[in-house]
């Protein structure tokens, strides 16, 4: 019987999911446990997002090459600074700016795209883990409406249906670190502390492999 690979100490944790799976509120819970460092992605930032989510097409590319920029600012960083604590925690990763590329820009944006991408990516630090949060589009589309942000009110159903798609053909098939894909659907890691106890021992557990799927037993109650 093959021995199952396991995975090497986690020091660096990357918390990923489509928009309103709550990887930064997670992100942030592991901070605070850890006492860790925390690296937030600047999506208000961006000046094109608001205008991108009412004309896809228009803005795009606009919206495309800022995120990919301010996010290699501070992925760079990473490797010029000393850490202050020995855990790090961020709320997205790097190689996911490509998700969004395929999915929005056009055959002549993304060579464009694909000529830069890959001389940003080459020298920046990866993750021991990433730890991706699959979530329903109800439940999705419940926690955006919920937290109300005027950028995000014009997001449809049917953008997060796509992303959704996209994200599970992208984690189902990497391979790059290490990844932990949640089932996060019916927890609530924000506001009770046995599925946020729960899901830290999953992201700390020592026989972890290296691609495994966690789906908590724990149920939100209404």
């Amino acid at each position: 019987m093959k021995q199952k690979e396991q995975i090497s100490e986690v020091k660096y944790i990357t918390i990923e999911g489509v928009i309103g799976a709550g990887k930064t509120s997670l992100a942030k819970k592991v901070k605070e446990r850890l006492n860790a460092q925390l690296i937030l992605e600047q999506f208000d930032m961006n000046p094109f997002l608001e205008k991108f989510y009412s004309d896809r097409k228009r803005y795009a590319f606009q919206t495309q090459m800022f995120f990919l920029i301010n996010r290699f600012k501070q992925q760079e960083e990473l490797n010029q600074e000393e850490l202050f604590t020995d855990y790090l925690v961020a709320d997205y990763l790097f190689e996911k700016d490509r998700i969004f590329a395929y999915m929005n820009l056009s055959s002549e944006e993304l060579k464009l795209y694909e000529s830069i991408y890959p001389l940003l990516a080459r020298s920046l630090r990866k993750p021991d883990l990433v730890v991706f949060l699959q979530s329903s589009t109800e439940r999705l589309m419940h926690n955006i409406k919920k937290r109300n942000r005027k950028i995000e009110r014009s997001i449809s159903k049917s953008y997060i249906e796509e992303l959704s798609e996209a994200y599970n053909h992208f984690f189902f098939r990497y391979n790059s670190t290490p990844l932990l894909i949640v089932n996060s659907t019916e927890i609530d890691f924000v506001n009770s502390d046995e599925d946020f106890n729960e899901l830290f021992k999953q992201i700390f557990r020592e026989d972890r492999g290296v691609k495994e799927y966690f789906k908590p037993e724990t149920r939100v109650t209404e």
